[in-house]
């Protein structure tokens, strides 16, 4: 029920309660539905998030309705968002019992502003990972949010449309959906560069051209280095001046240590052990027994163990006759 041609004021509570119920109604029909859910008090954390929700804020044609449009998203009326190329579809919940559609459009970037933001990132971005986490000088922030220079888009290149019976050309339904968008960047950066036409990976190109020109100039001077220190004359076959005194020295003490070296290990090849002289005398002699060689030692041995067992075979002396004879009485 409404007065004096006003709508009835909505309390947040209601607006919760019906944008939930019809949540669900829609997940039932569509499982594909990407509802804008805002957890705490600030809509956008991140710095692309953020970056987004200044830039719409600080045009003037947008402040009689874009406190309204808050309200809405924060309190979970943006049923559905779906970003694509160079447009924004969604569905807000409102006052009527039906969600209101909009459709936004925005204009790609011209390639001027583009060509003139790669060329300034130059050498400045390391990463993909780092450009999207919004880590990077804070010059290439002021750059990006310039306006009309920038990457983000002015009034004149949005056009939008909603359902709803406003007449205005902003509505709080068409407010909610950008504040959506802002939100949605929180997860998924790389949909603003969808959003604007833009590759992202031109950015990080120009960054990477750039490190291996430089890494190639680096190169060369080193190897430039390396060929001053080498012998030109015999790489060129011609005649360079003679080398200072201490390098001349140096040379010096290098080629007399060789040199004894060289003269140590002559000296030990020359040098024969001499040949070890033959046995001579009884010694040598070999004496073939049992079919086996034996030496003057073996046979001094084994003759001393036989004049032993001889002297032990020897009968004992005979006695003379007259000591048998007294013996033998």
């Amino acid at each position: 029920m409404s007065f004096w041609g006003f709508p009835r004021y909505i309390s947040v509570g209601e607006k919760q309660q019906r944008a939930k119920k019809k949540l669900e109604q829609l997940m039932k029909k569509n499982k594909d539905i990407q509802p804008v859910r805002i957890e705490g008090t600030a809509i956008a954390k991140t710095w692309w998030g953020k970056a987004w929700n200044k830039n719409l804020e600080s045009y003037a044609d947008y402040s009689n309705r874009i406190g309204r449009g808050r309200s809405y998203v924060r309190c979970g009326s943006v049923l559905d968002l779906q970003i694509q190329e160079g447009h924004v579809k969604s569905l807000v919940q409102g006052s009527d019992s039906e969600p209101y559609s909009i459709v936004i459009k925005i204009k790609a970037l011209e390639e001027d502003i583009w060509k003139e933001i790669k060329d300034f990132c130059a050498g400045k971005l390391d990463s993909l990972q780092e450009l999207l986490m919004g880590k990077f000088p804070k010059d290439l922030g002021e750059m990006f949010t310039t306006c009309g220079k920038g990457l983000f888009p002015s009034p004149k290149e949005i056009d939008f449309d909603c359902s709803c019976p406003d007449f205005a050309s902003m509505c709080k339904h068409v407010a909610a959906t950008l504040y959506g968008v802002g939100a949605r960047l929180d997860h998924a950066p790389n949909l603003f560069f969808l959003l604007r036409k833009i590759e992202i990976g031109d950015l990080i190109s120009e960054t990477m051209r750039d490190k291996t020109e430089e890494l190639l100039t680096l190169a060369e001077k080193k190897s430039q280095r390396i060929l001053e220190g080498q012998d030109l004359s015999s790489v060129f076959g011609i005649e360079m001046d003679t080398v200072p005194d201490f390098e001349r020295k140096n040379e010096g003490d290098a080629a007399s240590k060789t040199a004894s070296l060289e003269k140590i290990k002559a000296t030990a090849k020359t040098r024969k052990t001499p040949p070890k002289k033959p046995l001579h005398g009884p010694k040598s002699q070999v004496i073939q027994k049992s079919g086996r060689k034996t030496t003057k030692k073996t046979k001094k041995v084994a003759t001393s163990k036989a004049v032993k067992g001889k002297a032990a075979k020897k009968p004992a002396k005979k006695l003379p006759k007259k000591a048998a004879r007294k013996f033998r009485a």
